[in-house]
């Protein structure tokens, strides 16, 4: 990201908000600042993000609609089938619900990634809410360089095309790095069998 910013003219506060992140990841802002900073922010308990969480997207959903916390509970009650002080703690971040009803909290706040926006560790909310941007920055680079002239599709320029799909792949996740590793290893076996022939 760091590359495709700079390539670009641009620098990182062009790119990143660190505010729209937090409500993207359910994290604090402060988080989001030292993560983008390459330092990790202090270790938490599943417990812990679920309900810091859980408290960040209804906060945020309360701004967004102009609901009061009494209202929130009342709705989040019905639709769990829970007492409203029970509904209510949840929302405040102070009592982690189950499973099942972790599910569909995600379900009525509408969170990217149903379950796992609660649970997963905050550099992986972060790499998961950056990925759209990443994205954005090679879409725009792929633009600019055939604005240029720079990636036509042909024997030539085949390296030039290996390189960009190397540099997009870079921060897959590692299964995904298995499935294009074992691509390529098949390619260029079947390339040595046709020089072989």
């Amino acid at each position: 990201m760091d590359e495709l910013t700079r390539e670009q003219g641009l620098n990182q506060q062009d790119v990143l908000d660190p505010d729209a992140l937090s409500g993207a990841t359910g994290l604090p802002e402060h988080s989001v600042r030292l993560l983008l900073q390459g330092r990790a922010p202090a270790n938490d308990t599943v417990e812990e993000r679920v309900c810091s969480r859980l408290k960040a997207v209804a906060d945020a959903y309360m701004a967004r609609t102009g609901k009061r916390m009494s209202e929130l509970a009342a709705e989040v009650s019905q639709r769990l089938g829970i007492s409203e002080v029970w509904a209510r703690q949840i929302c405040v971040g102070k009592k982690v619900p189950n499973v099942g009803h972790l599910h569909h909290l995600a379900r009525f706040f509408g969170v990217e990634g149903g379950e796992p926006f609660f649970t997963v560790p905050a550099d992986e909310a972060l790499n998961r809410a950056l990925q759209p941007i990443l994205a954005g920055l090679e879409t725009r680079a792929g633009q600019r360089a055939a604005q240029r002239g720079e990636l036509a599709l042909t024997g030539t320029d085949a390296d030039d095309v290996r390189g960009i799909a190397l540099r997009q792949a870079r921060n897959l996740p590692p299964e995904r790095w298995k499935v294009l590793n074992a691509t390529l290893e098949a390619l260029l076996e079947l390339d040595s069998s046709e020089e072989d022939r």
